[in-house]
């Protein structure tokens, strides 16, 4: 007999309906799985046939063939052992025709429970848009199936109790749907910008650049705070709205990095060590393409400290995700493109042994050494940074001063009125913030005086910018802009703007 029942495969963050077609008949008995398993799916064997036979079932001692159309899509992973066992189940007439327009996702094991697997969500999602609305997944992946409203999900223990659901024989309740406020919580972090003293310009850049979504990079000594004022950037981002939270979440769940809540609820702050290879940054894998440092950070701060201790291919690997806000893996097992709107902060020493500029200390290394340096860093990646901020040493009465310092609460209130303003300006255009704008939202929102044009003029001659450079300062002058709550770009906000571009003037 056959029987059909419908699974999901994931391409990238988008998943893609399988059929699992089961046809028992007579003859040698056998067991053949067809339609490009990978290991995983081809090892379900056993786990399928251990799990029928310890949930109190039959497995049918015939000839079974089981196919996963459409045949030229790869499938990988273990999420194929429930939806497999039903067919089987199902073409064994062990379990009634009425499973049609219900979508199974699970992993068994040898006793018939059901495990948990990764990319529920997105699977869930790409699902309910294809007209699903009814779905059976493993218990623990109830909290990430939650917040997918409109859908009838049963998180169910065992493939027992997947049984006795499709026979009628025992009654489950759905997952209730929980709501995104609910589960938000206010996070205590242990950095805030009231612990940093002093470092005015570098505060009022992070602010600059949080509130437009702009890149930052940090140079200065060792021990002036950098790291700290990387760290103090989530306490001033806002708040994820629930729409962006899907998107970090559906990343996450694929990387198989999810909590017990079943959503990510706080912005992603990712900290790859400085060995961390080109792969491991943009993602890929030997099996499905999975997503990379750069996609995990989206919606979140990608921290990069000792920039050029990276090597050269991770860091040129960045050009084209800061430029476009997605990255597309091509490997041998397939191609998948990820969603990378991130925030990248780097820091830096401005040279080997870090004291180059510094008001306080003495530099040791020669010209040529500064030089060489400084060149582990490509002019076109530099060319992407928006903000370049010098970070020197704070003096030590400035460290044990009891003076109040500003705390991140009152600056992510500046942040959040900035990007309201943002909000309503590109209502409509698909762009988030500033730093995303392109040449037509610049011509458009980022019109400059004649006086605008001659500083600004003025600045590219003298720090000899590319026309790219040219465009982003205009980018951090309109959020300075929506900081002071001026509808026009003024001089004193080109200006500043270009004050951090400093670095961009010296040669590296």
């Amino acid at each position: 007999m056959l029987s059909k029942v419908i699974s999901f495969a994931l391409c990238g963050l988008e998943g893609v309906p399988v059929e699992v077609e089961t046809d028992i008949n007579k003859g040698l008995v056998s067991y053949d799985l067809v339609g490009l398993p990978d290991a995983a799916v081809k090892e379900s064997k056993e786990r399928v046939r251990s799990a029928v036979k310890n949930s109190a079932m039959h497995f049918p001692v015939s000839k079974i063939t089981v196919n996963l159309a459409p045949a030229d899509i790869k499938k990988e992973g273990s999420h194929y052992d429930l939806p497999i066992a039903v067919s089987i189940l199902k073409a064994s007439d062990q379990l009634p025709f009425n499973t049609d327009g219900t979508v199974f996702l699970g992993e068994l094991a040898l006793d018939g429970a059901l495990r948990a697997v990764t990319g529920i969500l997105p699977m869930l999602i790409s699902a309910k848009a294809k007209g699903f609305s009814r779905f059976v997944v493993p218990a623990a992946n109830a909290n990430e199936a939650s917040f997918i409203e409109g859908a009838e999900v049963y998180a169910l223990g065992s493939l027992k109790e997947v049984a006795e659901l499709l026979s009628g024989s025992r009654t489950f309740a759905p997952v209730a749907h929980r709501n995104y406020d609910s589960v938000k919580r206010e996070k205590t972090y242990d950095c805030d910008l009231s612990f940093v003293k002093g470092q005015k310009v570098a505060k009022r850049a992070l602010e600059i650049a949080v509130a437009g979504g702009h890149n930052i990079l940090l140079v200065g000594p060792p021990g002036t705070g950098k790291t700290m004022l990387a760290r103090c950037i989530p306490t001033i981002m806002p708040d994820m709205t629930f729409d962006e939270a899907l998107e970090v979440t559906k990343i996450h769940s694929v990387a198989g990095e999810l909590s017990e809540e079943g959503i990510v609820t706080l912005r992603p702050f990712r900290t790859p060590h400085h060995t961390a290879t080109t792969v491991s940054l943009c993602g890929g894998g030997g099996g499905r393409v999975r997503p990379g440092e750069i996609s995990k950070a989206h919606g979140g701060v990608l921290f990069l400290d000792e920039l050029p201790e990276y090597s050269r291919s991770a860091l040129e690997a960045l050009r084209q995700p800061l430029e476009d806000r997605k990255i597309t893996i091509t490997r041998a097992g397939g191609a998948a493109t990820f969603p990378a709107d991130f925030m990248l902060c780097a820091s830096m020493n401005p040279c080997p042994c870090g004291n180059y500029g510094s008001a306080e200390l003495v530099c040791t290394c020669t010209p040529s050494q500064i030089k060489r340096y400084r060149a582990k860093i490509s002019g076109p990646l530099l060319d992407r940074i928006d903000l370049q901020v010098e970070v020197d040493s704070v003096k030590y009465d400035d460290l044990i001063s009891e003076g109040a310092e500003e705390s991140s609460a009152q600056v992510k209130a500046r942040v959040e009125a900035a990007r309201a303003v943002q909000r309503e300006r590109f209502s409509g255009e698909g762009v988030r913030t500033n730093a995303n704008m392109g040449e037509r939202q610049i011509k458009k929102y980022c019109r400059l005086s004649a006086e605008c044009e001659d500083v600004l003029r003025r600045a590219f001659e003298s720090l000899h910018l590319s026309a790219r450079a040219r465009s982003r300062i205009i980018k951090v002058a309109r959020t300075i802009a929506d900081l002071d709550f001026s509808s026009e770009i003024q001089p004193r906000h080109i200006l500043e703007a270009a004050s951090y571009r400093s670095f961009d003037g010296e040669n590296i």
